[in-house]
C-alpha cells in the first residue's frame, strides 16, 4: 500500500464518518442526540470488522449481532438492519435506549464495506418515561427490546416494526424524528464509501483497511509493551450503590503480560451483579478499545478502528458479574458503572508505572418527568463533571463526557418549564495537586411546571475519584431541594420518584476529578488565579496547597511558613 494513498484514504473514510456525525447532530429531533450528541458512527470492512469510528471507548462488536442472524453473503443492496438487544448482542450495545441501524456497501454487485450508526432515543417505553429508573429490577422494565431486524429489504421499508416501535414511546413523534435522522446518517456513509470505492477500487480500498488496522494493533501493542513489565498488574475501584440499598460494588481487573509476551486482561474478581440496573454488559472488545484510544493519543495521523481490541491477546469475563450479568438484569444506569471501569483503566496504568490522569466523577444525569400548561414533557439533562488531572496538565472542567456539553441556560428554559437560577463552577470538586483535577458544576434549577417527578444519577460520593502521585482526592456531588428553607432535603445520589411542584428549587452539585502531585509544589500564582476564578476557595487554598491569600495577592511570607514541610524543593 503506497503510504501517501493511505493517507488520503484514511483521511477521507475519517472525513465520511465525521459528516454522518454531523448530519444526524443537526437533523434529529430529541436534545439528547443533537444537544448532547449521544451516538456514534463507524464504517466497516467487507467482514464487519471497523475500520474507523468515533472517539467513544465504549465500542463493542456491533456487527457481529447482525451477521449471526442474517448471513452476509444474503444481504442485497439497499438493506439495512436494526436492533437494540443488548443481551442478544453480547453488549455490543449496554442498554436498550441505543438503538443501532446497519448497511452494506456495494460495488458492482460485491459486498466491500458496511457503515453503522446508533444514537440512544429518549423514551422507548418502560417503567417511568426516559425506559431509566433506579428502580428497574429486570431489563424488560426499561423499555422494548428489538432483536436483529432487517428493517429495509433492498428498498422496501418495514414501516410495521418501524410503528410497533413508535407505539411504544411516550413521544412517538420524537421517535419517529430520530429514526429518520439516523437513517438518513447512515444513508449518508453508504454513498460516501460508495465514492470512494468508485475512486479508488474495492482491492484497494480492503488493502488501505487492513494496513490501518494493523497499524493500530502495533501502535497499541508498542505502548503496552512499553507500559506493563513482565507480570500481572491490578486495580480496583467502586460504585457506590444501585439505588436499592445495595452496595458499593466493586471493579477488580487485572492486566498480565506473560513471558511470551501475550496480554490477558481479567475482571473475574469484579463484584456480582447487582439487582438494580447499574450493571454493565461489557462487550469483550471495549478494554482493547478504551486502552487503544488512551495510547493513541488523541494523535490526528491514527483512527480509532479494530486495532485496538485485537492488540489484547484474551479478555477474561466472570458471567453473573457486574462487568457480565446474567439475563434479565436491567443495564439502563451502566453509565455510571462504565466511568468507574474506565477510571480503572487509568489506574492499570499508573500502577504499572504509566503516565494516566487520575479518577473521574461519573457524569450526572437528571430526569424531570411531568406536566406543565397541559401537555407532557420529559426533561433528560447530561450534567458535566471534572476529570482526571494528567501528568503534564489540570484535567478538564465541566465536562459531560468525552467533548460532549452541557445543555445551554437558553435552551433548557426555551424547551421545558424550567428556570436556572444558578450555573457555574463547583468550588473545591477538583482534588488538589500540582495539576489540579477538574472541577464539577454547579446548577440551580426552578421547576415551572404544575407537577414533575425527578430522578437523580450521582456517584462517587463514598467513593470519591482518587489521585495520583500525592494528588489529593476529588469533592463530591450532591443534590438539594429547596436549600436553605424550611423544606430543605438532600436527596439520595442514585433515586427516582421524588415529586416536585410549581417554585421549588433544585440544587446540583457535580464532583470533580482527582488531583496529580503534591499540591504544595503547585505554583502559587496558579493557586492565586484559581481562587481569583473561582475553582479553589481561601480555606482551601490555605489548607490544600499551603498558600495564603491576602486581599487578593500571595501572602509570600505565610507562604513560606505554610510550605515549610515540603518533602522536596518546589520545581
Amino acid at each position: 500500500m503506497d503510504p501517501i494513498k493511505l493517507e488520503i484514504i484514511r483521511g477521507a473514510i475519517r472525513a465520511a464518518q465525521a459528516e454522518m456525525d454531523a448530519l444526524l447532530e443537526r437533523t434529529a429531533i430529541s436534545a439528547f442526540i443533537r444537544e448532547k450528541k449521544d451516538f456514534y458512527t463507524a464504517l466497516f470492512d467487507a467482514d464487519g470488522v471497523m475500520v474507523v469510528g468515533s472517539m467513544v471507548p465504549i465500542f463493542g462488536d456491533v456487527t457481529g449481532p447482525v451477521f449471526a442472524r442474517f448471513a452476509p453473503d444474503r444481504m442485497r443492496e439497499g438493506d439495512l438492519y436494526w436492533y437494540s438487544d443488548c443481551y442478544a448482542s453480547h453488549g455490543a450495545v449496554s442498554h436498550s435506549n441505543d438503538q443501532v441501524f446497519l448497511a452494506p456497501v456495494f460495488h458492482h454487485g460485491k459486498r466491500a464495506a458496511f457503515v453503522m450508526g446508533w444514537a440512544h432515543f429518549s423514551d422507548i417505553g418502560g417503567l417511568r418515561a426516559g425506559s431509566i429508573s433506579s428502580d428497574a429490577t429486570d431489563i424488560f422494565q426499561e423499555g422494548i427490546i428489538i432483536p436483529p431486524t432487517k428493517l429495509i429489504d433492498a428498498g422496501a421499508v418495514n414501516e410495521a416494526a418501524l410503528e410497533i416501535f413508535h407505539r411504544n414511546s411516550r413521544y412517538p413523534e420524537q421517535s419517529r424524528g430520530d429514526a429518520r435522522a439516523l437513517m438518513g446518517a447512515v444513508d449518508l456513509g453508504v454513498r460516501r464509501v460508495t465514492e470512494l470505492l468508485q475512486r479508488f477500487g474495492p482491492e484497494v480500498m480492503e488493502a488501505a483497511f487492513a494496513r490501518l488496522f494493523e497499524r493500530t494493533r502495533e501502535l497499541v501493542r508498542a505502548r503496552l509493551r512499553e507500559t506493563f513489565p513482565i507480570g500481572t498488574h491490578r486495580f480496583a475501584d467502586a460504585i457506590d450503590s444501585d439505588g436499592q440499598g445495595n452496595g458499593p460494588f466493586h471493579i477488580r481487573a487485572a492486566l498480565t503480560r506473560t513471558r511470551d509476551d501475550r496480554f490477558i486482561f481479567d475482571t473475574t474478581e469484579t463484584d456480582d451483579q447487582a439487582p438494580g440496573p447499574v450493571n454493565f454488559l461489557m462487550n469483550p472488545d471495549v478494554p482493547g478499545m478504551a486502552l487503544g484510544l488512551f495510547f493513541l493519543g488523541g494523535d490526528p495521523a491514527q483512527v480509532c478502528n479494530a486495532g485496538g481490541p485485537r492488540a489484547l491477546d484474551e479478555v477474561i469475563l466472570r458471567e453473573g458479574s457486574l462487568l457480565w450479568p446474567r439475563f434479565p438484569a436491567p443495564l439502563g444506569l451502566r453509565g455510571m458503572t462504565m466511568m468507574r471501569f474506565l477510571a480503572v483503566l487509568n489506574g492499570l496504568v499508573n500502577a504499572a508505572g504509566g503516565s494516566a490522569p487520575a479518577s473521574h466523577s461519573a457524569y450526572v444525569i437528571i430526569m424531570l418527568r411531568g406536566t406543565a400548561g397541559g401537555k407532557p414533557f420529559l426533561m433528560s439533562d447530561g450534567v458535566g463533571v471534572g476529570y482526571g488531572a494528567r501528568p503534564s496538565a489540570d484535567g478538564i472542567d465541566a465536562v459531560y463526557f468525552v467533548a460532549q456539553e452541557n445543555y445551554p441556560v437558553e435552551f433548557l428554559e426555551h424547551s421545558y418549564p424550567v428556570r436556572l437560577l444558578r450555573y457555574g463552577i463547583h468550588c473545591d470538586s477538583g482534588g488538589p495537586g500540582r495539576f489540579r483535577g477538574g472541577a464539577g458544576v454547579v446548577r440551580e434549577y426552578e421547576v415551572l411546571a404544575e407537577h414533575a417527578v425527578l430522578s437523580m444519577r450521582i456517584d462517587s460520593v463514598l467513593n470519591p475519584p482518587w489521585g495520583v502521585v500525592g494528588g489529593m482526592h476529588a469533592g463530591t456531588g450532591s443534590a438539594v431541594i429547596n436549600p436553605g428553607t424550611s423544606r430543605e432535603r438532600k436527596l439520595p445520589p442514585l433515586s427516582d420518584g421524588t415529586v416536585l411542584r410549581r417554585g421549588d428549587i433544585l440544587l446540583l452539585e457535580t464532583g470533580g476529578g482527582g488531583g496529580h502531585g503534591d499540591p504544595f509544589h503547585r505554583p502559587t500564582e496558579q493557586v492565586l488565579q484559581d481562587v481569583r476564578d473561582g475553582f479553589v476557595s481561601l480555606d482551601a487554598a490555605r489548607r490544600d496547597y499551603g498558600v495564603a491569600i491576602q486581599e487578593n495577592a500571595v501572602d509570600e511570607a505565610a507562604t513560606r511558613a505554610l510550605r515549610k514541610v515540603l518533602p522536596v524543593p518546589v520545581p
